[in-house]
């Protein structure tokens, strides 16, 4: 069950609140979150400014907190991972020298194991055509979890930083939306491997809504100010203790 409350406070952009309501539901459901509660405010940089002054100590506007209220995981017994029994017919079938590579017990056991690794894990390497890659873990931080939090974004800062993006204020938006609500999944982005897997999170749960997200890193305009690289005032955010946290692209 999703419970998520939207309170547009800002008259610079009209926004679409079912479109929003909707695409955090998609990303909630991508990262396999059993029930939410979110409270999500849609500001003006004057607002969002003193928040992020409040809460982070950053004196200026920027495009995203978000703050994880309530996180109960389930019993790490049933975690929904892969362990080693889940995967023993698929090593002994498909890896084993002595069964032909195109045997067709060993193409069902393949399509079996890849067919659950999808169910389990939509970022898996099994999911995504490579079932030769067994995975034993989801990445995924809140599969089952239930969770509580609050995301605050500046639609104003979306207007302006959309043209950057090449997208429409809009799918700005939703970026730090989704964003916040990864923060509250349990993601974080104070170092390049945990912001790799945040913007890996994000474009997946982008590209499910039709939008494409680009980074720095990837050779083309970043969307907003998601880049450490392209927002010279932050060169090093970092989320206060309670949770607290922002779009760092």
């Amino acid at each position: 069950m999703f419970e998520i409350d939207i309170c547009n406070s800002q008259s610079l952009l009209p926004i679409a609140e079912d479109e929003l309501r909707q695409a955090l539901i998609t990303g909630l459901q991508i990262e396999g979150v059993q029930s939410a509660i979110l409270s999500v405010s849609v500001v003006d940089n004057a607002a969002i400014h003193v928040l992020n002054r409040e809460h982070l100590q950053h004196d200026y506007p920027t495009d995203v907190i978000s703050f994880q209220l309530d996180f109960h995981h389930p019993d790490p017994e049933d975690d929904g991972n892969f362990h080693d029994d889940d995967i023993a017919e698929y090593d002994s079938v498909a890896e084993d020298d002595s069964v032909a590579k195109d045997d067709s017990v060993a193409k069902d056991a393949v399509e079996e194991f890849a067919e659950h690794a999808a169910e389990l894990n939509p970022a898996s390497e099994a999911a995504i055509g490579h079932p030769e890659l067994p995975v034993t873990e989801d990445i995924r931080r809140a599969v089952g979890a239930s969770i509580e939090g609050e995301i605050i974004a500046s639609a104003e800062m979306a207007a302006e930083m959309a043209k950057d993006g090449g997208w429409t204020p809009l799918a700005e938006l939703k970026l730090y939306l989704i964003h916040g609500m990864l923060h509250i999944c349990g993601y974080d982005d104070l170092t390049a491997e945990e912001q790799g897997l945040m913007r890996s999170r994000e474009r997946i749960i982008m590209a499910e809504l039709g939008l494409k997200a680009v980074y720095c890193e990837d050779g083309g305009v970043p969307p907003g100010n998601l880049s450490s690289n392209s927002k010279v005032e932050d060169p090093d955010p970092q989320p206060d203790p309670g949770g607290a946290g922002r779009v760092s692209r």
